[in-house]
């Protein structure tokens, strides 16, 4: 399955999810605008696509949380100016501290939660849209959690950004889908070995959990031919099959 002339933009390039489906689309010819706040992080994940031989990423640091709209209508036209259309924009990036009763979240953690796992998806996706409609086929993905979207106790705004972003996901893939250019869709990675189920649930034995790795066959779906017409729908990777 070849990417080649995709670009694709990944929020949370720099972690373990967003840098796993950086170097999968990259390996399949995508070029990948990694996006992250954590610039070492970044370098790692550009170095690992270079090794790879895959096309040479490009690397935007970029502070979610405190960026403003200006920040992100500058990105979209750098995108615009550079490429002319961006086919792809990945939602990895994600905030979580701890499980937290809502009786004790303090209002600044509430917030800046909330800006990163929803504000922002919804700002970069309303800056980027004309430029992803300028693509004849373009995919966004969002992330989210399978344990978020059922409202455990505890899970306080990273609970409540989850579900409120496969909302905000559902209803961008109603109005895009009439022009049949966009779809929206939503990922559910399931439990994983990744840096943030590490910091959830330190006790847990991930041994017995799948690689962060595994997902590339729902990666490459969703931002592949494959997906063509599929939009509005949660893709459970636990579930998924080609």
């Amino acid at each position: 399955m070849s990417l080649k002339n995709h670009v694709i933009l990944i929020t949370g390039a720099g972690g373990g999810l967003g840098g796993t489906a950086a170097l999968t689309l990259a390996k399949n010819g995508a070029h990948i605008i990694l996006l992250d706040k954590n610039i070492a992080k970044l370098e790692v994940v550009y170095d690992a696509i270079v090794a790879a031989n895959a096309p040479t990423p490009v690397i935007y640091p970029f502070d979610l949380a405190g960026a403003n709209e200006n920040d992100y209508q500058e990105l979209a036209n750098k995108i615009d100016a550079e490429y002319g259309a961006l086919q792809g924009l990945l939602h990895s990036a994600v905030e979580f501290s701890s499980f937290t009763p809502i009786s004790q979240f303090g209002t600044k953690e509430w917030g800046h939660t909330l800006n990163v796992n929803l504000n922002a998806p919804f700002l970069l996706t309303r800056m980027l849209l004309p430029v992803l409609e300028k693509s004849p086929q373009s995919s966004i993905v969002f992330t989210s959690d399978s344990s978020a979207r059922n409202a455990h106790a505890y899970f306080g705004a990273y609970g409540v950004s989850k579900i409120a972003m496969e909302g905000l996901a559902k209803i961008l893939a109603e109005e895009l889908e009439a022009a049949g250019k966009i779809r929206v869709n939503t990922l559910i990675p399931g439990a994983i070995d990744s840096p943030l189920r590490k910091r959830a649930y330190p006790a847990e034995d991930k041994a017995k959990l799948p690689d962060m790795a595994s997902l590339a066959p729902a990666y490459l779906y969703l931002f592949g031919p494959q997906s063509l017409g599929v939009t509005g729908q949660a893709i459970d990777a636990r579930t998924f099959h080609l």
